[in-house]
């Protein structure tokens, strides 16, 4: 009964010495310090994209998928070499129940020859969740020069 009892005070006696644990060194919640007030970081605006608009549109298809659709767009630049094709939405649209993507891609970095029409198409997609499509009553794609609208 007697060891028990020393082993018990002698413990207690070591726990009450942890106490000053927290605010030592040895605590890794310690090792950052306190939080301190910083001042608000006022970020860039995003830069607009800035690849030209294609310079004409000459189809869209929408693709229904589950758990959204896929838009489809061709759009035929003036010369062969067109790259890095994306359809992009315009977020200042005045109707939030249109939804505006513009055709951007960048030009050719040189010369670049006419050809056909066939050989000069650019094809861009984007997938819109059907969260997003339940908001929207017309799709429209627009480029330089014209647009092609698909409602409901």
């Amino acid at each position: 009964m007697r060891i028990p009892l020393l082993a018990g005070l002698l413990l207690a006696m070591i726990v009450s010495g942890c106490g000053g644990f927290r605010e030592s060194r040895f605590n890794p919640f310690n090792w950052f310090g306190q939080p301190e007030p910083a001042q608000a970081v006022t970020l860039p605006m995003a830069a607009a994209d800035p690849r030209p608009l294609a310079a004409q549109i000459t189809d869209l298809t929408i693709d229904r998928m589950p758990g959204g659709a896929i838009i489809r767009a061709t759009a035929l630049p003036q010369t062969q070499g067109y790259w890095d094709a994306d359809l992009v939405e315009r977020k200042d649209a005045a109707d939030p129940a249109t939804l505006i993507l513009e055709f951007r891609m960048r030009p050719p970095v040189g010369r670049a020859d006419v050809s056909t029409p066939r050989s000069r198409a650019v094809v861009a997609a984007l997938f819109v969740s059907d969260i997003r499509l339940a908001e929207v009553g017309a799709i429209t794609v627009q480029s330089a020069t014209n647009g092609l609208t698909s409602r409901r």
